[in-house]
């Protein structure tokens, strides 16, 4: 018998960190002495690796600039994190659904841009390491969206494209779905618009984490 799965991304799905990220933004191009992105352009670029982030944001730097703007990124990060700056708040109606997967015989993991570090800390904040069964990170795999994290932790999690969900934010997340052929579950409530979510593939879109749960209980 195939395990059911749903993986989860994390800054705009399972928490709200888009101040955190705009904010290392500014201070990592500020260091390095070049125009700070403004904060939609940094909501765009949430979900990807971080070198893959830079390149979004500049273009037409080389590929040293754009690994030294990423060391820079951590760096920044890191201490806004010691200095008690980094918060990543669960959004409303998470634990709820996580329990009603939970209860449903779903095991349940994360793909996330994130850092190993950096998820970890995020997740034992809110006392959920513990429910994830798989967790990839870009620090193991390529940028999304390219399929290797949903690949690693339906390997992990002894399951199959056909009994796994992707829920995420961005349409990085939903192409990454489709590349892999699981279904693909958009939320509205993260950093990229239905619309968007919707032109990359997504299956269904969730307004509350509750839609998620009333969805997954359709498919039994």
């Amino acid at each position: 018998m195939t395990n059911r799965l749903a993986i989860f991304d994390c800054d705009g799905t399972l928490v709200d960190g888009q101040a955190n990220v705009c904010l290392a933004m500014e201070r990592c191009f500020g260091e390095a002495g070049l125009p700070l992105p403004t904060r939609e352009q940094s909501r765009r670029i949430v979900g990807l690796s971080m070198v893959e982030a830079m390149q979004a944001l500049l273009p037409e730097g080389a590929p040293d600039q754009h690994f030294a703007l990423a060391d820079g990124y951590k760096r920044h990060f890191h201490r806004m994190r010691a200095e008690g700056l980094v918060a990543e708040p669960l959004y409303d109606g998470i634990i709820d659904l996580l329990q009603a997967l939970d209860e449903g015989g779903w095991l349940l993991g994360v793909a996330t841009g994130k850092s190993d570090r950096g998820l970890i800390l995020c997740l034992e904040h809110h006392g959920l390491r513990g429910r994830f069964v798989t967790l990839q990170t870009a620090d193991r795999h390529p940028s999304k969206p390219h399929p290797s994290m949903i690949e690693q932790a339906m390997a992990d999690a002894g399951a199959a494209p056909g009994t796994t969900l992707m829920i995420g934010d961005t349409s990085y997340d939903m192409v990454m779905a489709k590349a892999a052929g699981v279904t693909a579950i958009g939320v509205s409530w993260g950093y990229h618009s239905a619309a968007e979510l919707e032109a990359a593939g997504a299956d269904y879109i969730a307004d509350t984490p509750a839609d998620i749960a009333g969805f997954v209980k359709a498919l039994q």
